[in-house]
């Protein structure tokens, strides 16, 4: 399996060494788990084990696959979706923060899916009527220099990129975002668990589910390319009712009721 640690650094070429690792000890099949930059060196070290990614971008566009029905390689996965969600999250933290003027997105410039799902957000951005601005971190030390940019230029709400990366700094950023007194939207249910504001993403659990049956599919002789590239199909809305209330923020009734989740 080839796992992201988030680190920073070269991710492909890490990624790359790990795949050409796993080609000589001639393994029946590779679970690309660290998204684009693995599922890419996968596909690059080789053209006939069979590769089931877990990516947040568009497989096609990222040239892993021909089509997300036929992949008519020896790849195939899951895509969550997570970059053509960037929009609608800064939708959803619009509606929690409506007087937001200005909303900052943090990034990790090293993911190769950041370009995607960034100008997602920039063309909901324009469509909304907000300013966005930029903000990137590559490695811990960066959440300092990021979280002292966003109260000098007054940032009025924060939107992290999905990313695994931010993922295990969760308990950090959540942190300071709370020090700092910003509402900030997340991608994955584990911020709000820690105590970070509202999150809204696909339901994992159910992919890591489908993504195990495809796995046992290609261990039992499937051929990834007759496997068609699977999307989501559940998604979840948290929000952490006593962080808002922290931020003297009133959560709307409509989100209130649209959420899977409410932690009080």
């Amino acid at each position: 399996m080839l796992h992201s640690s988030g680190r920073a650094g070269s991710e492909y070429n890490r990624f790359r060494a790990l795949a050409d690792e796993l080609v000589r000890l001639h393994v029946s099949a590779i679970f690309a788990y660290g998204g684009t930059a693995a599922a890419l060196a996968a596909k690059a070290a080789t053209s006939t084990i069979p590769v089931i990614f877990y990516v947040s971008s568009d497989p096609v566009g990222s040239d892993l696959v021909a089509s997300l029905n036929r992949p008519a390689r020896n790849l195939t996965g899951l895509t969550f979706l997570s970059t053509a969600l960037a929009a609608k999250r800064l939708e959803l933290l619009s509606e929690l923060v409506p007087k937001a003027s200005v909303t900052a997105m943090l990034v990790n410039p090293i993911n190769p899916d950041t370009d995607f799902e960034t100008r997602d957000v920039q063309e909901a951005a324009n469509v909304l009527g907000h300013d966005i601005r930029i903000m990137r971190a590559t490695q811990e030390p960066d959440f300092q220099t990021v979280f002292a940019a966003l109260v000098e230029q007054r940032a009025s709400a924060l939107l992290v990129a999905s990313d695994a990366f931010f993922s295990n700094q969760r308990t950090r950023l959540v942190r300071l975002a709370q020090r700092h007194a910003i509402p900030t939207m997340y991608d994955r249910r584990e911020f709000p668990e820690v105590g970070g504001l509202i999150s809204y993403g696909h339901h994992r659990a159910d992919a890591y589910h489908q993504l195990g049956i495809y796995i046992g599919q290609v261990l039992k002789g499937a051929q990834p390319s007759d496997l068609p590239v699977l999307q989501p199909t559940r998604f979840e809305l948290v929000v952490n009712l006593k962080t808002a209330k922290t931020l003297g923020l009133t959560v709307p009734d409509k989100l209130l009721v649209a959420a899977d989740e409410v932690i009080e």
